[in-house]
C-alpha cells in the first residue's frame, strides 16, 4: 500500500510530531485540531478493526462520512497493543515525538508500560494528553466515561430540554470535544513552557471538567443564594429578551439583551412606548417583565415569515437568526464566503463536502492536505522511518503484531 504525500505546509504546528492512541471523538479530535495546523499525526489503530469511528453513523463503501473529518491530515498505523512489539514500535515512536494524546481509561497506558513516567525516561520533552470521564486522580477515576455522563455531571444536561419534561441531549457529542479543545490548549501552553525550561508534562483533562468549565454561573450562584438553576427551553434565564419566537414557517432566534439593542427592537415591533420607558432600562428590569416582553415579541414574529422578520431585525441592527439545518449550512453563501465548507476526495472516490478550518489565522492558516487515511496506510512508511526492514516487517505481519 503506497502511503499518500504529504503536501509541504507553513502551518504554525509545522515540525510538530504527535503521536495519537486515542480512539473515537476525544483524543481524535484534539489531534485533528493540531494536525490541521501542520502538525504530522501518526495515529496508531488495532489491526483488522480499526479506531471504531470508522463505522459510526453513515458509511459509504463501509466507512463513515465522519471518519473523513476526523481522520484529514493523519497518517494511519495499525499496531495491536496487546502485543509486547507492538507497544516496544509505541516507545519507539514516543522517544522522537512532542506530544502524545491518549484517551484510555486511567491505568491502561501504565498496565501496557506506557505511562508517562516510562516514556519520559527517554524523551524528557514529551508532552501527554490524557484525556477520560474523571481525571487520572480522585474517587471517581477508574469508572468509564463517555460524554454524555459528562455533560450530566458537569451540570449540562440538567439545565437543557423543557421545564419539568426529560432531561435531553445536546445534538453532538459536545462533552467530548469540549474536553478536546481544553485538552488542545492545554498542549499549547505546555510546548510554551518546554520552550523555556526544556521539559515536558502531562496534561489531564476530565470529560466532566471541561462541560463544568462552561457553566458560567451555575456554581457561584448556588454558593451565594442557594439558587440551583433549571431547564428554561429556548430562554437564556436572566437575560431578557432572549428567546425563540414563533413564525408563520418556523421559528427565529432573538437577543435582544442590551440597551440600546432592546430600544431598537421595540421600534422594530411597534413598541415605542417600551422602547422609550426609563423602568425597563436596565437587564434585571427587563427579567422582571419578561413573560410579557416575549408574548409582545411572539405576537408580532408570529404573523411573519422567518425571512420578513430576520430582515426587518438585521435593518435594526438586532442580532437575529434562523435555524440552521444541515442543508442551510450548506446552501449558505456566508460559510462559503468563510471558508467553512471545503470539498474533498476520499479515499474511496467520494467527493464530499466538510467543515473548514477554525480559528482563521491571517499569516499561517490551517490547510487540508491530506485525505482520512485508509487503515494502516502509513505503517511501512513510518517503520522504515523508524529503521525497521521490510524482513523485520514481515516477521511482525507473520505474528500479527501489524
Amino acid at each position: 500500500m503506497q502511503p499518500q504525500a504529504t503536501s509541504s505546509t507553513n502551518g504554525p504546528l509545522s515540525g510538530l510530531k504527535v503521536l495519537e492512541m486515542g480512539q473515537l471523538i476525544a483524543g481524535p479530535f484534539a489531534a485533528k485540531t493540531l494536525a490541521d495546523f501542520g502538525a504530522e499525526v501518526i495515529k496508531i489503530e488495532p489491526p483488522g478493526s480499526g479506531d471504531p469511528l470508522r463505522q459510526w453513523r453513515l458509511l459509504h463503501q463501509g466507512t463513515s462520512v465522519w471518519w473523513q473529518v476526523q481522520s484529514r491530515n493523519k497518517k494511519s498505523v495499525a499496531l495491536d497493543l496487546k502485543q509486547p512489539e507492538a507497544r516496544d514500535i509505541v516507545r519507539r515512536l514516543a522517544a522522537e515525538c512532542d506530544v502524545l494524546v491518549e484517551n484510555f481509561k486511567p491505568g491502561v497506558m501504565e498496565a501496557w508500560g506506557l505511562g508517562y513516567n516510562e516514556l519520559s525516561q527517554t524523551n524528557a520533552g514529551l508532552i501527554m494528553l490524557r484525556i477520560s470521564g474523571y481525571g487520572q486522580t480522585g474517587p471517581y477515576k477508574d469508572r468509564p466515561g463517555f460524554g454524555v455522563v459528562a455533560e450530566a455531571m458537569g451540570g449540562l444536561r440538567h439545565l437543557t430540554g423543557e421545564p419539568g419534561r426529560v432531561p435531553v441531549r445536546v445534538g453532538v457529542s459536545i462533552g467530548d470535544t469540549l474536553a478536546s479543545l481544553h485538552g488542545v490548549i492545554g498542549i499549547l501552553m505546555a510546548l510554551h513552557h518546554r520552550h523555556i525550561s526544556k521539559r515536558g508534562q502531562v496534561i489531564d483533562v476530565a470529560l466532566y471538567e471541561a462541560v463544568f468549565n462552561c457553566m458560567e454561573s451555575l456554581l457561584p450562584e448556588y454558593s451565594a443564594f442557594g439558587a440551583v438553576r433549571e431547564a428554561a427551553g429556548s430562554a437564556l434565564p436572566g437575560i431578557a429578551p432572549s428567546n425563540a419566537y414563533p413564525c408563520v414557517d418556523g421559528w427565529v432566534l432573538v437577543a435582544g439583551n442590551g440597551d440600546s439593542i432592546f430600544t431598537r427592537l421595540m421600534t422594530t415591533i411597534g413598541r415605542d412606548d417600551w422602547a422609550r420607558d426609563p423602568a425597563l432600562v436596565g437587564n434585571a428590569a427587563r427579567v422582571a417583565r419578561v413573560a410579557e416582553i416575549d408574548a409582545a415579541l411572539g405576537a408580532w414574529t408570529r404573523t411573519r415569515t422567518v425571512s420578513a422578520v430576520l430582515e426587518a431585525l438585521n435593518t435594526a441592527q438586532v442580532p437575529a437568526g434562523r435555524l440552521y439545518t444541515a442543508k442551510d449550512i450548506a446552501e449558505d453563501p456566508h460559510y462559503r464566503a468563510r471558508g467553512m465548507i471545503e470539498r474533498i476526495t476520499s479515499a474511496d472516490g467520494l467527493s464530499l463536502d466538510v467543515p473548514g478550518i477554525v480559528p482563521k489565522l491571517s499569516a499561517t492558516p490551517g490547510r487540508i492536505t491530506r485525505r482520512a487515511p485508509l487503515l494502516g496506510e502509513d505503517t511501512q512508511a513510518v517503520l522504515r522511518e523508524l529503521g525497521i526492514t521490510p524482513e523485520q516487517e514481515a516477521g511482525l505481519r507473520e505474528r500479527g503484531v501489524l
